[in-house]
């Protein structure tokens, strides 16, 4: 078993959870309008994510809601699928990067209808990401460093044929 993966699957998942927990009770910041300012840079806001990433795929119904969960479900089993197979403990440990925001996103969709966003990155008005949220940034640094490693740290050995005549 992966347990770098696992662990990260885990870790990911209860950090998610407890900042979401605790921006939005701690902090009560638990409506639409809701926002504190941290930095020049950097706010807490709170927003209800109906969709998946890019506002796409927007569960404006129970059944559009159920079906989405079902699909990031999907998608979260082929995760920890790949992620038992994996050799690489790198890639394990992105896979479940992947795999513990997905499921942080899945839980809050289930219980609440929508997913918890809150940081909110900006530079003035110029703002180079949507709010997000813990399990959004796990799964975004899990599948950089997964298309890292298969493009710029691939195994060489297999990639040229042998010369028997070496």
């Amino acid at each position: 078993m992966p347990r770098a993966g696992l662990g990260m699957a885990a870790a990911t998942f209860v950090v998610d959870q407890l900042t979401k927990i605790a921006v939005t009770d701690g902090l009560k910041l638990n409506e639409l309008t809701a926002a504190r300012e941290i930095t020049s840079f950097f706010n807490l806001r709170f927003v209800a994510n109906h969709g998946v990433s890019l506002g796409l795929l927007r569960a404006d119904s129970d059944m559009q809601r159920w079906v989405l969960v079902a699909f990031t479900a999907a998608i979260a089993v082929a995760v920890a699928v790949w992620m038992t197979r994996e050799k690489a403990r790198a890639d394990q440990i992105a896979l479940g990067a992947v795999l513990g925001g997905a499921l942080g996103n899945i839980l809050d969709r289930m219980r609440l209808g929508y997913v918890v966003d809150f940081a909110d990155l900006h530079f003035g008005d110029w703002r180079p990401f949507l709010i997000f949220n813990v399990a959004d940034a796990a799964i975004t640094l899990g599948v950089v460093v997964l298309l890292v490693r298969a493009l710029l740290m691939r195994d060489k050995r297999g990639d040229l044929p042998e010369n028997p005549n070496a």
